[in-house]
């Protein structure tokens, strides 16, 4: 089959296309710039067209294209002229994955994380949101045995053919999709767990507490114990007990690592003997842009996290502090990049309180992509901080230049920098 995807430079259809393209499928696909994913993509063999362009639409098979693409794209109106199969990526993930014992990990937070861990107990398939530095890549494939980043934003998550269904957490996001309508929302999650084989739930989860049908149930603040955290080779690593199985070490800091790895550990036992589990977690090095150390020195660090909800960044920061006490640098400055003016302005209020603790607080201008254009006055709404306003950030040798009006206004060569969000940040801050 001739497949096109429209918007392949985005992190999970990329990892869509990749997978298509080793399950023996002819992959193309177009974006609107080049990018290291794009680029990567054509070093293995995958035709992208940049910019989008009508002429990339050759009669093709399917044609599957990212939310982010609208229907005045000019390659989804030559697709319809030519009478192909036009599919949104969550329509698609029935044809994709119907193939596979799928393990899909969704929550608001920490399912990139997830599938990473668990695609190394598992010594499996995975297709993931994000690059695991075990095997560089969003993608890989051994068998049909898969570890999945499910996607609850947009609902796909009930459409990935699920064999087992993990839930970290289901905190509130994305709720604009949903229409603001917290019973659709939590209807989906339902569903999600409801039509699997076999069920892992944060069961402390606000939400997942109720839930009433048979489901492999992790309570953390009973089953996970005395957690450690430390530096191995100057890496970060959590230590900690899981029930009566012992002693496990994972990769990262603090107690929402042990969380993700506690479920991922026990989606293996349904297969996997724990002294198995144990050995494979080690191999788990950590995912790119999730506090992701870029740069290090003496007494300078930067560290790139995707985080882009208050959630995350507040629980980024607490890694952060965790990280400084072991080091001993004790000045901590923020660059923040809000990701859509959507979830600014619905979390505008835990945004406020979540950047409690830096010393430094410096906010680049909003990254979004097709959405209206809101009001937020952000030198008063988050003036507690004082923050500097810049509008892009350069590194430079072992230093970070703040950038105004195409002129540099300051330059940041000590303490560690912790740059947040999910928009082009990750590449300002990797030079």
């Amino acid at each position: 089959m001739r497949v096109h995807f429209i918007g392949i430079g985005g992190i999970g259809l990329s990892a869509l296309a990749r997978f298509m393209k080793f399950s023996g499928h002819s992959v193309s696909g177009s974006d609107i710039k080049s990018t290291p994913i794009t680029k990567g993509l054509e070093s293995e063999g995958i035709k992208v067209t940049i910019p989008h362009s009508a002429d990339a639409i050759t009669g093709q098979d399917l044609i599957i294209y990212s939310a982010a693409v609208t229907h005045t794209n000019t390659e989804r109106l030559e697709a319809d002229k030519q009478n192909l199969k036009v599919l949104p990526r969550k329509d698609a993930l029935p044809i994709i994955l119907k193939d596979t014992k799928n393990y899909a990990i969704c929550a608001a937070h920490g399912k990139s994380t997830t599938t990473a861990m668990l695609s190394s107990i598992l010594n499996s398939s995975a297709l993931i949101g994000a690059i695991s530095k075990e095997f560089d890549s969003n993608f890989r494939y051994i068998d049909e045995i898969l570890a999945f980043e499910a996607d609850e934003s947009d609902e796909s998550f009930i459409l990935c053919n699920p064999y087992c269904s993990i839930v970290l957490n289901t905190e509130p996001e994305h709720m604009e999709y949903y229409n603001y309508d917290e019973k659709r929302f939590y209807d989906a999650y339902t569903k999600f767990l409801d039509i699997a084989k076999v069920r892992v739930i944060n069961a402390e989860d606000d939400f997942l507490k109720d839930y009433k049908k048979e489901a492999i149930k992790l309570y953390p603040s009973v089953d996970i114990k005395d957690c450690q955290f430390f530096l191995k080779d100057g890496e970060p690593y959590t230590k900690f007990t899981l029930k009566d199985f012992g002693v496990f070490e994972v990769w990262g800091f603090g107690e929402h690592i042990a969380l993700d790895a506690s479920c991922a550990i026990l989606a293996g036992l349904e297969t996997l003997t724990i002294e198995t589990i144990r050995k494979n977690l080690s191999l788990y090095k950590g995912i790119k842009k999730r506090f992701d150390i870029v740069k290090k020195s003496n007494n300078f660090i930067i560290i790139d996290d995707y985080a882009h909800h208050p959630t995350e960044i507040k629980v980024t920061l607490e890694s952060v502090k965790l990280y400084q006490e072991l080091i001993n640098i004790e000045k901590k400055i923020v660059i923040w990049q809000p990701h859509k003016y959507s979830r600014t302005k619905d979390n505008l209020e835990a945004f406020k309180k979540c950047f409690k603790g830096c010393d430094e607080l410096i906010i680049l201008p909003v990254w979004t992509v097709a959405e209206a254009i809101l009001d937020i006055d952000f030198a008063v709404e988050f003036k507690q901080y004082n923050p500097t306003f810049v509008d892009k950030v350069q590194v430079v040798n072992n230093s970070i230049e703040l950038v105004k009006d195409e002129k540099v206004i300051s330059t940041i060569n000590n303490g560690i920098v912790v740059g947040v969000g999910a928009g082009d940040i990750t590449y300002q801050l990797r030079g």
